[in-house]
């Protein structure tokens, strides 16, 4: 018997490691309920139009993908990632070039297409506050940053300094039209003054926990798992005074073992009537402008894209040509 519970066992390993057949696809996410929103939203629907059957594997992992192009055994076919890593990973020959002749970019904004890449959603880091666990919710990246002021423990993001240095800049004074190219120096002075009350997230899943048990009862969260707390009956505060956005990316890795699939699928995610209902499950902006119109209008204001007073927008060009530089400050400032 246990002979062949390892048979079984190896056997299922194996499969994992080999591409999809010819009628299913890979495609690679987050996790979380921003996956599962995708799978109904795009999976789903591309299944019930195309007949291709959509395996959902993740979470997305830029080593991996690394890995699987240079030694040319690609598993995944479309992979949802940073803005700024797109960039990076086009210009670093890892992605395939998209077919706009498939995937209609008309109707997409422009920030969020490449050669390589198209914008899955569009969100902004938001301040976010258990407004029963405190007296009162910090509503400026200032406020965030005054422990006097708002004492307890702040959370912010531990994966990614984009999003996080901007804050810190702003905290410090630093003009939202002058943030580029960022002074990291005075970006983590600042980030020291605080460095002892920050609890840091790796996932969306987390910061919500870490806000709804008033572990850490405010901090810069995803606009959208702040729509996902508010739904889940916790009552909160969201500050959009100078929120910072950034997208996520559609990409497909050089390589990708069902290539006419994964443009067909990218063409369905990125369409009016799917990017609406992605932005109706996550609080997330669809990145075509088509949309908006296909949507309540009650929840179409609530989106990143119709916060623009004072919004700032994190410069992903930027980030690509200094991903790596700055990475390497950002985890050595949090091992000390």
């Amino acid at each position: 018997m246990k002979a062949k519970i390892a048979l079984a066992a190896f056997a299922a390993m194996m499969a994992a490691c080999l591409p999809a057949k010819a009628d299913t696809m890979v495609f690679t996410s987050w996790g979380g309920t921003t996956q599962d929103a995708q799978k109904v939203a795009w999976a789903n629907q591309f299944t019930e139009k195309t007949g291709t059957g959509v395996m959902q594997d993740g979470p997305t992992d830029y080593g991996k993908l690394k890995a699987m192009v240079e030694a040319a055994r690609v598993t995944w076919d479309v992979v949802d990632v940073e803005g700024d890593y797109a960039a990076q990973a086009g210009k670093n020959g890892l992605l395939e070039k998209l077919d706009f002749s498939v995937i209609d970019k008309s109707k997409l904004d422009p920030r969020f297409v490449s050669d390589y890449s198209v914008g899955s959603f569009y969100y902004s880091f938001v301040i976010g506050c258990n407004a029963d666990a405190v007296s009162a919710c910090p509503k400026t990246w200032a406020d965030l940053f005054d422990t006097k002021k708002f004492p307890g423990k702040r959370t912010f993001y531990k994966w990614s300094a984009p999003g996080v240095i901007e804050a810190a800049l702003l905290a410090d004074g630093v003009p939202a039209d002058k943030l580029y190219p960022l002074d990291l120096d005075r970006a983590f002075k600042k980030l020291d003054t605080i460095k002892s009350d920050i609890v840091w997230w790796s996932s969306g899943a987390q910061s919500q926990q870490l806000v709804a048990s008033a572990e850490a009862p405010f901090g810069s969260l995803w606009n959208g798992r702040m729509t996902a707390l508010a739904n889940s009956g916790v009552k909160t505060e969201t500050s959009w005074s100078q929120n910072i956005t950034a997208a996520d990316s559609l990409v497909i890795p050089k390589g990708a073992p069902n290539l006419e699939a994964a443009m067909k699928f990218i063409a369905l995610a990125t369409s009016a009537q799917a990017q609406a209902d992605m932005a109706k499950a996550t609080g997330y902006a669809p990145i075509n402008v088509g949309s908006a119109k296909l949507m309540d209008p009650e929840t179409a204001k609530t989106l990143p894209d119709q916060q623009t007073a004072s919004q700032v927008n994190a410069d992903m060009n930027y980030w690509a040509e200094n991903r790596d530089a700055i990475g390497k400050k950002w985890y050595a400032w949090q091992a000390q």
